[in-house]
Order: C-alpha cells, then structure tokens, then sequence
C-alpha cells in the first residue's frame, strides 16, 4: 500500500501476509516424503559412484 502525506512524503511500508500454523503431515505425505528421500539417496549416491569410477 503506497500513501502519501500531507508534506509529500513517501510511506511504502510491506503488506504483511497472515499468519498461519502448519498442519502435522499426514501418513500419506510421510510416505511420500520417505520415498522422495529414498529416490535422492540413490541419485546422490549413484552421483558419487560416477564421478570415482571416471576419475
């Protein structure tokens, strides 16, 4: 929100966004969370193994 005094003077002040609490994952979303972890561990390490096996 952009005002303007009566002197002219510019007041640009950030709107803030309301604030909310983040709801506990479900044990679907765990689930998916595991898997994703599981799929970045084998890419990391698979990664790794690449770069010992060229150098």
């Amino acid at each position: 929100m952009k005002t303007v005094s009566n002197e002219g003077l510019l007041n640009n002040y950030a709107s803030e966004p309301q604030v909310y609490y983040a709801e506990y994952p479900g044990l679907w979303q765990q689930r998916q969370y595991a898997f994703q972890a599981a799929i970045a561990t084998l890419f990391v390490s698979t990664l790794i193994l690449v770069a010992f096996g060229v150098s």
